[in-house]
């Protein structure tokens, strides 16, 4: 993990960290990065959905046209 440094944060919420870790038999760093790593996840996810939901009809066509491409010729085995 290279350099360590000290964050505040409220008691409760150290509170919570370390009793999340311990039942999950992590340190405090290693829940905070699973849970960073978590939501970096999703933001990536959600960015993803956006985009996808937001493509044009271009891209559709662009698609329909692959599909058809991609099994031309082919038999089933």
């Amino acid at each position: 993990m290279g350099v360590k440094t000290t964050i505040k944060v409220p008691v409760e919420l150290r509170d919570r960290i370390n009793a999340q870790a311990k039942e999950r038999d992590l340190s405090a760093a290693g829940l905070i990065e699973k849970l960073l790593d978590g939501y970096e996840r999703r933001t990536r996810m959600e960015e993803f959905g956006r985009a996808f939901r937001g493509a044009g009809e271009d891209y559709w066509d662009e698609l329909a046209e692959w599909d058809v491409a991609l099994t031309d010729g082919l038999r089933d085995e």
